[in-house]
């Protein structure tokens, strides 16, 4: 993709100072940047790389007062994160080339398909499935019996999402996440063996998520698993059957979410992260990593951390507390021998 610096300007509402005319290729950080490239400077701290930067344009906020004069053009925004975002999206849309259906795809004769889909090859797409308008499909991914996929989606290749499951409108899903695989429900019996309970439920997830790679999102013993709008799920996340997670709430790798634990809005979970069952965490709640939540947080808005989690700052202290025992122990011990003499 080649695009002007004035192009871009108008997509971001940006002033330009140099050359209107620059043609931009790709973006880039502003420390590695070379001719064809935009970058951007929303830290001052980085002020140093401008002076140095071989790229063509640069995003930086209007009110910035600089040392010294720059080569590269600079296009003036209010927010030049926010701005570089915007220029981000552009140049992934055109990412992704391919549109229509593939003839390498498979799709059932009674799924319903969208305007603007793109299916790409090797695509299973099964009978009863709905694919909403500018649904874009990758390789390899496979669409169950009566699942419901909004508009404005993204599935990434080596999805699978299975039978009954609902993704709502503006959702991205990456490679290898599986929505809608069994919960781990089994019923002992006297004998130690066990019974698979059928997990007859689904999983429904709403407007504007995204899930990161090889996540699983097990589908609800009866009912729904809820990952409800706006909630970001990072890579290698597990979440249990009958989980619900709020609005805008944001997992980090490698944490896990046992079964109808209800999760609130807003929270940020930490990596590795893990809770028991069957409990309630509040809004707003702020879980550190590696923590284990062994109880319900019923307090909005706090800070957890530790195993079993309790208050970050009551944490902080009994970890302070933790590596002076040594030096505790060695003062009992002398406090004990002064008692003695006496």
């Amino acid at each position: 993709m080649n695009i002007s610096v004035k192009e871009l300007a108008e997509v971001v509402n940006g002033e330009i100072r140099g050359n209107a005319d620059a043609m931009i290729s790709h973006p880039a950080k502003i420390e590695t940047a070379q001719k064809g490239a935009i970058s951007f400077l929303a830290n001052m701290k980085y002020e140093e790389y401008m002076y140095q930067s071989s790229a063509s344009a640069i995003l930086i906020r209007k009110d910035a007062s600089l040392k010294e004069d720059v080569q590269p053009t600079l296009i003036l925004v209010e927010e030049p994160y926010t701005a570089f975002v915007k220029v981000l999206q552009l140049f992934n849309e055109t990412l992704f080339e391919q549109k229509g259906i593939s003839e390498l795809a498979y799709v059932h004769p009674e799924a319903k398909i969208g305007k603007n889909v793109t299916i790409c090859p090797f695509v299973s797409i099964e009978k009863g499935a709905t694919i909403g308008d500018n649904t874009y499909i990758m390789s390899n991914t496979s669409i169950g019996e009566f699942v419901q996929i909004g508009s404005d989606c993204h599935l990434y290749p080596n999805v699978t999402i299975y039978h009954q499951c609902v993704v709502g409108n503006g959702t991205i899903i990456h490679s290898g996440t599986v929505i809608g695989g069994d919960g781990f429900g089994f019923a002992p019996k006297q004998n130690g063996t066990y019974d698979k309970v059928p997990q007859v439920g689904n999983v429904e997830i709403g407007n504007e998520v995204e899930i990161g790679s090889n996540c699983s999102i097990d589908r609800a013993t009866m009912g729904s698993t809820i990952l409800k709008d706006g909630v970001k799920l990072d890579n290698l996340i597990q979440i249990a059957h009958n989980v619900v997670i709020e609005e805008n709430t944001v997992i980090a790798a490698q944490a896990g979410i046992s079964g109808s634990t209800k999760v609130g809005k807003q929270v940020i979970i930490g990596g590795q992260a893990g809770f028991v069952g069957h409990i309630s965490i509040a809004d707003g709640t702020k879980v550190n990593a590696q923590s284990g939540v062994s109880k319900s947080i019923e307090e909005p808005n706090q800070e957890i951390s530790g195993t079993p989690a309790f208050n970050w700052r009551d944490e902080l202290k009994s970890k302070l507390l933790f590596r002076k025992l040594p030096e505790l122990e060695q003062r009992i011990r002398e406090l004990e021998a002064q008692l003695k003499k006496q």
